[in-house]
This record gives structure tokens, C-alpha cells and sequence, in this order.
């Protein structure tokens, strides 16, 4: 049997005023029906990932932080003591809940072989060996020391680097002596605030 939303509240209605006809006090059961689902939360504040306008949000989360409970996340909404947003989110940021629930959200590094058509999971050291193995390689293939009239350069035009708006000021100028040390000319961060 379908029933509407419109049914469902009526006949819910109908049904708290039958109960308190007959006595039962109903207040217990009304006040449980209007907590929130934030009242055992805790709070998280965080920069929405999607663009550069870095949007102050409020990560609710729920959970005893017991040494084996694994946290979860219940509500996401805007901050508004952010000065940025003021509380107010975008539709891609208002759904930044589904972002951190989803099941196919990747928890470990993959990597794709040459000419394979799967990816495979690897460990962290592998992928940080690899990382450094491919920077060295690309950085000694296009290293210009010196250019067409002579004079030293000491640039690297095979590598590319582009911060994201949530990277903390902290980050970006470890990125940028890393980078330079590196000869990384091609070198620009999304974020503007």
C-alpha cells in the first residue's frame, strides 16, 4: 500500500490526538521528534574543495571517540561565522556530505602500468618511491641549464605544479622552495584569498 507524505502526517496527527484522548502523555514523544540530528555531534570546521573561493563549512560528526569507534559523518552545511560565505553554500558544496560517504571514494593509492586496462592498488612507500624515481627522471630529461644565448638558467620545463584552493598558506610555501629547488618554472596555485 503506497501511502503520501500528506496521508502520513495526517494520519500520524490523527493518531497523537487519539492517544492523548485517551491519556497518554504524547509531550515525551513530540520533544524526541524534534531534536536535531546534530544535538550529539561534534564539530569540525573546514574549506569546501571545489573552487577558489575556499568556503568556510561545519563537518558534523557522530561518534563517542572511544578508541575503536570509527567517527561518522551525519551533516555538512556553511559556516557562518566564515567571512567568506557567511554561512551560505553552493550546490556543489551543500553536497559535500555524499563526497565524504560515497563508496567508491578512493582510501589508497592506485596506479595505472603502461598499456594495462585495470588499476591496482599499491602501498604508500611504493607510491612515494615511484613519485621521487619519475620527478628525478622528468627533472634530468628537460633540466635547462643554460639557454640559446648562453646565459645559465638552471629550469626545469617538464613539470608543472598547481596548488588547490584548500592547501593551507604553510603547504604552498613549502610547494614553492620545493618546486624552485627543483627549477619548476610552471608553477601556479588556484587558490585567491
Amino acid at each position: 500500500m503506497a501511502i503520501s507524505r500528506r496521508a502520513f502526517i495526517q494520519r500520524s496527527l490523527i493518531g497523537g490526538a487519539t492517544l492523548s484522548a485517551f491519556g497518554f502523555d504524547v509531550g515525551p514523544i513530540v520533544a524526541q521528534s524534534r531534536t536535531l540530528k546534530i544535538a550529539r555531534t561534534s564539530e569540525t570546521r573546514s574549506t569546501c574543495p571545489y573552487c577558489s573561493v575556499s568556503c568556510g563549512v561545519i563537518i558534523h560528526t557522530l561518534g563517542d571517540k572511544a578508541k575503536n569507534a570509527v567517527p561518522q559523518v551525519v551533516h555538512v552545511e556553511g559556516d557562518p561565522d566564515h567571512p567568506i560565505n557567511r554561512g551560505t553554500l553552493c550546490p556543489k558544496g551543500a553536497s559535500l556530505e555524499q563526497d565524504i560517504l560515497n563508496e567508491r571514494r578512493l582510501l589508497k593509492p592506485q596506479v595505472r602500468r603502461p598499456g594495462s586496462d585495470h588499476w591496482e592498488d599499491i602501498g604508500w612507500d611504493q607510491t612515494l618511491d615511484e613519485i621521487g624515481r619519475w620527478v628525478k627522471r622528468t627533472r634530468d630529461a628537460t633540466f635547462v641549464e643554460k639557454d640559446a644565448r648562453g646565459r645559465t638558467v638552471n629550469r626545469c620545463e617538464g613539470i608543472a605544479w598547481t596548488g588547490g584552493c584548500t592547501d593551507t598558506n604553510e603547504f604552498n610555501y613549502l610547494v614553492v622552495k620545493t618546486m624552485r629547488s627543483l627549477g619548476v618554472c610552471y608553477l601556479e596555485n588556484q587558490a585567491r584569498v
